[in-house]
């Protein structure tokens, strides 16, 4: 995607125009009396926008009686996802939508529609987001089918608060996130899984039996995975993460300047400069690619964290800098030894960090049942996001046709 230039944007030509026309009060000279004629004209634009409104569908069904056998017939009620319910398609995308993307809690929803005059109350705006989680969970179960079909998945994990009943407290829960590899072929994937602890069973448990290159940060909770538990299952094999190692020396250079972890950041930058000039190659291009350029500096950089570690006292913030890329420099190699592993892990933590933030304003989860609904609703419309597709629009098409879709062509909702 082409950066965009600095200064004013243009205004996209995707949206709807409406033009103002504005003549001169006269149409003739104000100097010398003549007729004006058009020579050109002067076009400004302004961006605006249109609030949410609110308004009603009036569904009018006409009723017929047969005199001959007295036989009632009129057109049929179309299934809904809340048979019966008050609420439309466009309501339902519109809660959604403001709670899990835009991040704002159901009370400020509230809020929003009192202003309107229409009462939505939070027990009704909660059971609606309840029972359309029920429905779109289907379309999230085969999003995590899909992505446990993939050779290279990220992961990664956000503490949550959840309410603890009885105790007039939070505890702590986590969303996990498990992303497909940009560098592979498919439809890009971002699955998230809410668990009531960060222990890596809960990873176990979530992978089962799948098998493939994991790239994760230095969280000891993921080492279980590395390692075999059952004789006919191989472990997943470990990719480190090269922007969790750059970052230790950015933290030590922006607390003291220190010139061995300017050094690192410059080497570690050079890796990144080679991939950046692959990211638009074939696997096997980007592999020769990585194999001339990247492996030479790799060896180079290892043999210059030995020799510097060796002159650097144990305990010190440079000592533990140097030490977390060494511990883990086998896992941190293995990208450069091939054409389609990624270096790091930023596309899961791209991903992951509007949640973070979010947290901010809808402060914790009510359950665990809430948090899995929330992670199956996330799991749709961040891979909306992550295709290019508005979520907004995919889930309003979503929604009306999913209450008669056959689970057979469940796919084709994807």
């Amino acid at each position: 995607m082409v950066k965009p230039r600095a200064g004013r944007q243009p205004l996209p030509l995707h949206l709807p125009r409406i033009e103002h026309r504005h003549e001169p009060e006269s149409c003739q000279c104000g100097q010398c009396g003549k007729d004006l004629i058009k020579i050109g004209e002067d076009i400004t634009e302004q961006l605006d926008v249109e609030p949410a409104k609110f308004f009603v569908h009036r569904h009018i069904r006409p009723q017929y009686a047969c005199r001959h056998c007295e036989t009632i017939t009129a057109a049929p009620i179309p299934p809904a996802i809340i048979d019966g319910g008050m609420a439309a398609v466009g309501l339902l995308v519109w809660v959604l939508i403001s709670k899990y993307l835009n991040h704002l809690p159901l009370y400020r929803l509230e809020q929003i529609a009192a202003r309107d005059q229409v009462i939505l109350a939070r027990s009704t705006l909660s059971e609606w987001v309840g029972r359309t989680g029920v429905a779109l969970q289907p379309l999230a179960d085969r999003l995590i089918k899909l992505l446990l079909e993939r050779g290279t998945l990220h992961a990664d994990e956000t503490p949550v608060p959840q309410l603890d009943p009885g105790s007039g407290k939070t505890k702590k829960a986590y969303l996990r996130a498990y992303r497909s590899n940009d560098l592979e072929e498919g439809q890009r994937i971002i699955v998230f899984d809410y668990r009531g602890g960060r222990s890596g069973e809960h990873a176990r448990q979530f992978l089962g039996t799948w098998q493939g290159h994991l790239v994760v940060d230095g969280y000891g909770g993921y080492k279980a995975l590395f390692i075999a538990t059952r004789q006919e299952a191989l472990p997943c094999i470990e990719l480190g993460c090269w922007a969790h190692a750059r970052r230790k020396f950015f933290d030590l250079h922006q607390a003291n300047a220190s010139p061995m972890a300017m050094e690192a950041l410059t080497r570690i930058g050079e890796l990144y400069h080679i991939e950046q000039q692959g990211k638009e190659l074939s696997i096997e291009a980007r592999l020769k690619l990585r194999v001339e350029q990247s492996q030479p500096k790799l060896h180079d950089l290892q043999q210059w964290l030995i020799q510097t570690r060796m002159k650097t006292a144990d305990g010190g913030g440079s000592a533990k800098a140097l030490d977390y890329t060494l511990k883990r420099w086998q896992s941190l190699i293995r990208y450069a030894e091939t054409g389609h592993l990624p270096i790091d892990n930023n596309p899961v933590e791209n991903v992951i960090r509007p949640i973070a933030l979010g947290k901010k304003n809808w402060l914790f989860v009510g359950s665990e049942r809430a948090g899995q609904r929330a992670a199956a609703i996330q799991t749709l419309l961040g891979t909306a996001k992550l295709n290019g597709l508005d979520p907004a629009a995919w889930l309003k098409d979503t929604l009306e046709k999913l209450p008669t879709w056959p689970n057979s062509r469940i796919d084709e909702l994807l």
